[in-house]
């Protein structure tokens, strides 16, 4: 089935016990396998329907507000992009299109920036 633009993952839906990690699909997904996180296969059974941060989360070396980028390591995958909303201290990988995605797919994102980018520069506005 995969996963679609928008999908919430919670760890804490079926293994309250773990790290909770918590993980938004930002792109792609249409060859989505697992999340394996504390030992655990997170599959499209875990997705909630609304962002729910809570208790008892614990961050690992996958900080908030991360993208896990899968056409970053290959161009042609389904293009897989996960942000990590919270937890994350047992993350081992994702599988996706036959793909293992672990922390070497790791790209930075600030909101807005590729927006920014492609936008023209321009001097002062406004009144002096």
């Amino acid at each position: 089935m995969g996963l679609k633009k928008g999908d919430i993952i919670d760890e804490h839906k079926r293994h309250p016990e773990s790290c909770g990690l918590l993980i938004k699909v930002m792109a792609g997904g249409s060859g989505f396998e697992k999340v394996v996180c504390c030992g655990h296969e997170l599959t499209e059974e875990d997705v909630i329907p609304a962002f729910s941060r809570g208790r008892g989360r614990k961050r690992g070396t996958l900080p908030p507000a991360v993208l896990l980028d899968e056409k970053k390591l290959h161009p042609d995958s389904c293009g897989l992009r996960v942000m990590i909303m919270d937890g994350g201290e047992g993350f081992q990988e994702i599988r996706c299109c036959g793909h293992s995605l672990r922390l070497n797919a790791m790209k930075e994102f600030k909101y807005g920036e590729e927006k920014r980018a492609d936008l023209p520069e321009t001097g002062p506005t406004g009144h002096a």
